[in-house]
């Protein structure tokens, strides 16, 4: 039992510490802990921080199971949402933002993870102008296409247009990005500091921030600039 390593008494350290806040104090944030303890060696070792702890049979037992797991929660959102929609209670929106976060995070780690910045950035900033442009649409589409539908989807568009420039142009796309995010952040959040407001300003906000930082990252594919010696 001893022999255990740093990472299991880290995760059994949470546990416990949930378990006296649940009896103490009745709130909430012990379920956070619960997850966190359940969920740290996997998330660790995800990023590559403590896979000497992890074999590789227990890598695929968990990538296994982490993506039946998620596959499961995201139904069970979509289902409470259509339920909660049914019965004309405005939460279901909580459990589409939910959704969203989920798989933006999932898309966002698949190319982060592949250490290619230039690569990554330019398919997170298409991607995101993507759903920006979906969704943008299905709001504005409801009386049936009409120059306001253009108007509302052209941030997203325009997002994707960026996407497309950054292979050839990746520090200059990566500050108007920066400067795109910023607008965009502020005018969701002129609707109203709600929570789903909130959640929808970082779910745009973060990817794009992300991207913009990796756009102004080299590559390990690009030579350096070295520097001119003085004659």
């Amino acid at each position: 039992m001893l022999k255990r390593d740093p990472i299991f008494w880290c995760a059994a350290g949470i546990f416990i510490l949930a378990l006296l806040l649940m009896a103490v104090t009745q709130n909430q944030l012990w379920l956070v802990l619960m997850i966190g303890s359940y969920l740290l060696r996997p998330t660790l070792a995800s990023l590559g921080v403590a896979r000497r702890y992890v074999d590789e049979r227990q890598m695929s037992i968990q990538y296994r199971s982490g993506n039946i797991a998620f596959a499961v929660m995201l139904i069970t959102c979509i289902v409470l949402a259509i339920k909660l929609n049914a019965d004309g209670n405005p939460s279901w929106e909580m459990f589409n933002v939910a959704i969203i976060a989920g798989l933006a995070t999932k898309a966002l780690f698949n190319v982060i993870l592949v250490k290619n910045c230039r690569e990554a950035a330019t398919k997170i900033i298409i991607a995101a102008g993507l759903l920006i442009t979906l969704f943008t649409s299905m709001d504005s589409m409801e009386g049936g296409p009409s120059l306001g539908t253009l108007i509302n989807v052209s941030p997203g568009l325009a997002i994707v247009g960026l996407g497309l420039l950054s292979k050839k142009f990746p520090r200059e796309i990566g500050g108007i990005i920066l400067v795109m995010t910023a607008v965009l952040v502020l005018i969701i959040l002129s609707k109203g500091l709600t929570i789903y407001q909130v959640a929808t300003a970082l779910i745009v906000a973060v990817p794009l921030a992300t991207a913009a930082a990796f756009l102004f990252k080299r590559d390990k594919s690009e030579p350096e600039i070295e520097p001119k010696k003085p004659t």
